[in-house]
């Protein structure tokens, strides 16, 4: 599977197509066998993998679109340190058939179209960092 290495491919690739995704995990290799991903807090086995959509809204508008997708990708950059350190992020696409208990998509029919290197999230936090308003990951340990 090849490895988006910018940002900029990247976000030229989310912005040329619809319907992808980001997922944070140990890889399809992993993930696809099953498709399923479990709730941790209950342990229900879910309808299809967890994943974030990485379109650009619409409201977004004329807004710069790498924006959009660094916020995308630094809001779950936390889980290799909080789930398993062999979590990684990679883009997939597929179709979203329900929605998890927090209210994350979840995707059938997926095709891996590649992984997102550790340098695209490293360029995604700065880009996050150098905005005007405060922002944390989705970390629910962070405040605790």
């Amino acid at each position: 599977m090849p490895t988006f290495t910018s940002l900029h491919e990247l976000t030229r690739l989310v912005t040329s197509h619809h319907g992808l995704y980001v997922r944070w995990s140990r890889g399809p290799q992993h993930d696809l066998p099953d498709a399923t991903s479990t709730d941790d807090l209950t342990g229900v086995k879910l309808p299809g993998l967890s994943a974030s959509l990485l379109d650009v809204e619409k409201w977004w508008g004329d807004r710069p679109a790498p924006i959009w997708v660094a916020r995308r990708l630094y809001d779950y950059c936390h889980l290799p340190g909080v789930k398993d350190p062999r979590t990684r992020p990679w883009v997939l696409r597929g179709v979203e058939t329900a929605r998890g208990p927090d209210n994350e998509p979840l995707v059938t029919d997926v095709e891996p179209l590649g992984w997102i290197s550790d340098q695209v999230i490293d360029e995604a936090c700065h880009v996050v960092a150098e905005q005007p308003g405060q922002w944390g990951s989705l970390d629910r340990d962070e405040t605790a």
